[in-house]
């Protein structure tokens, strides 16, 4: 990771797409509830000393607090990914930053013609590969749900809802929604970011369920996520060739008409 001091300051100057991730993105975004920050992905290009000459930038993370009171202060979130790290990433299926892609408009914060392009390009970006990737994410959010309580990096509050309840609801929420969005991706061909089931995800987030009800849960949706691969009409995996000819056009462009 390059020092952030290192990091020219004007980045959002070569930002093409940047958008809310995480709760907001989800539509379960509750403060009074944990300790969500306001998590933002952005995409940019590289500045030129790092497309053409020596240096490499791949992504960039900045924590912005923003002071709302004496006593409230909100915190964003932000990872900025190079277009060849982003594109790499979503090689691999990784479901954070597919999401990027599938956002309701209301959440983006940026988009450029490029952005736009990535958009637009997203049907060809997914592949039964986002089994392995969702699967391998849920199981992660299964263990830490009853191993990662009263762990350091835990707010006031999240940790309080682990005391409260036995295990981390935060997790738990994070296991239903995840499971849910790997079988409707390798169903339907699209990420559904924006959860219709939000209020259901925010009851779990709440505690309103046992960690019996969403374990027995989990299982079922497991199956399903299982059924779906195996029913599922996408590609393999994502065309490497039109990954790498998408990551030139919007390079190219970039620095050609498209500033």
């Amino acid at each position: 990771m390059i020092p952030q001091d290192e990091v020219l300051g004007n980045i959002e100057d070569y930002v093409i797409l940047k958008g809310y991730r995480g709760s907001i993105a989800h539509g379960t975004y509750e403060e009074t509830v944990t300790d969500d920050d306001h998590d933002i992905m952005g995409i940019f290009v590289p500045p030129p000393d790092a497309v053409f000459g020596i240096r490499n930038i791949e992504c960039v993370e900045r924590m912005i607090p923003e002071k709302l009171s004496e006593k409230r202060t909100r915190v964003y979130d932000i990872v900025y990914y190079s277009v060849k790290k982003y594109l790499n990433l979503i090689m691999k299926q990784n479901p954070n930053v597919i999401c990027l892609l599938w956002l309701s408009p209301k959440h983006y914060i940026k988009r450029t013609k490029w952005g736009d392009l990535l958009i637009a390009s997203r049907d060809r970006l997914l592949s039964k590969q986002c089994y392995h990737s969702f699967v391998g994410y849920a199981y992660g959010q299964l263990h830490r749900m009853t191993h990662h309580a009263q762990t350091g990096d835990m707010g006031k509050k999240r940790k309080e809802l682990v005391a409260q309840f036995g295990y981390d609801v935060k997790n738990a929420g994070h296991l239903i929604r995840l499971l849910k969005m790997g079988a409707e991706a390798l169903v339907l061909g699209e990420m559904i970011v924006e959860r219709p089931d939000n209020n259901q995800l925010l009851e779990i987030k709440r505690g309103e369920w046992t960690l019996e009800r969403v374990q027995k849960y989990a299982d079922e949706l497991f199956a399903n996520l299982d059924a779906a691969m195996i029913k599922s009409s996408l590609p393999t995996k994502v065309g490497e060739a039109f990954v790498n000819d998408l990551c030139m056009k919007i390079v190219r462009g970039f620095y050609g008409d498209g500033r």
